[in-house]
């Protein structure tokens, strides 16, 4: 079993007023194993995948393990702008017990399965991106056969690594377009900044043979934002539900060099925000994640501030 911990208080702090201008003042703190529906309040549910097992099986640099609390650090000092019927609860982290991965995205899905069954919404903090396939399939287990889920990757990577040496922060889509080949179904995955220079040529081609909608980080900025919007707007429309997941290691390390993968040549906020709007605007986001803080490597807490603004976002625009 993967170990679950409840939320800890000391992550929700800052300015303290009697109006819960703040975040911090705004979120509950629950148990997920005791928690049931609540038919009055509409409910954004975070929950923290606290786990860089994946990053080391992909030879990455440790410390994601840490994000989800470094996010909610600067999240509960976030001005709170939800009204009185809706939620933000903290139902704490998953974390990985003895390197077994494969057991936590068990447990993750279930997790998931369990929120989507009480009406929240998910916003998963990680943590590395192996946190995807569970995410992924504990969406899954709500959608009816006719209908479609797409698959949206804000990133530098196409995470299509193949996971013949068992699973990592590489591998979750190359495993769920796997899953769908099994049942002669085409998985529905659009990446948006992908990066030559962080991808071999095999990943190109198994991206092809898969059909995968792909933007290059060249394509992926404000000078190209109709070709971006249509784009999504294309890959959308042929979907019933969205899954977004947000890799932070795809921003320029200008904005996040508190990731597992920094790199100067990455995509800029702006035009994940305009993405973002595009995506909500849509009516089909199911479910959020944000991976690859590594709080180890961040300067000045900028990447964690981003991460947090991220969800800040969304969930005042949902």
């Amino acid at each position: 079993m993967s170990i679950y911990k409840l939320a800890n208080t000391d992550n929700w702090l800052g300015r303290s007023t009697d109006q819960q201008l703040y975040l911090h003042e705004k979120v509950k703190l629950l148990n997920l194993q005791e928690y049931e529906y609540q038919k009055e309040y509409k409910t954004y549910a975070l929950l923290g995948y606290s786990s860089d097992e994946g990053v080391r099986r992909n030879l990455g640099r440790t410390g994601s393990a840490l994000g989800p609390d470094a996010i909610r650090e600067q999240l509960g000092k976030m001005p709170n702008h939800l009204n009185e019927n809706t939620q933000l609860i903290d139902f704490g982290n998953l974390e990985c017990k003895d390197q077994n991965l494969e057991e936590l995205q068990e447990e993750c899905t279930i997790a998931v399965s369990k929120l989507i069954k009480n009406r929240a919404t998910p916003i998963l903090l990680g943590g590395s991106h192996d946190l995807a396939y569970a995410h992924y399939n504990g969406l899954l287990q709500h959608i009816k056969p006719k209908e479609k889920i797409g698959i949206i990757n804000f990133d530098a990577h196409f995470d299509l690594r193949a996971n013949t040496d068992g699973n990592n922060s590489g591998t979750p889509f190359y495993q769920i377009a796997l899953e769908h080949e099994a049942k002669n179904e085409a998985i529905k995955y659009m990446a948006l900044g992908i990066r030559k220079d962080a991808n071999t040529r095999t990943l190109f081609d198994f991206a092809e043979s898969q059909k995968v909608n792909y933007l290059l980080q060249d394509h992926f900025s404000m000078s190209y934002l109709e070709h971006v919007q249509l784009r999504l707007i294309q890959f959308m429309e042929d979907v019933d539900y969205i899954y977004t997941t947000i890799d932070l290691d795809g921003f320029s390390s200008a904005y996040a060099p508190g990731v597992s993968a920094a790199s100067p040549m990455g995509f800029a906020p702006d035009i994940v925000l305009e993405s973002l709007k595009l995506i909500i605007d849509s009516g089909k986001l199911v479910g959020l994640d944000i991976v690859e803080l590594n709080p180890n490597f961040d300067i000045d807490k900028q990447t964690a501030k981003l991460a947090a603004s991220l969800v800040h976002y969304v969930i005042h625009n949902l």
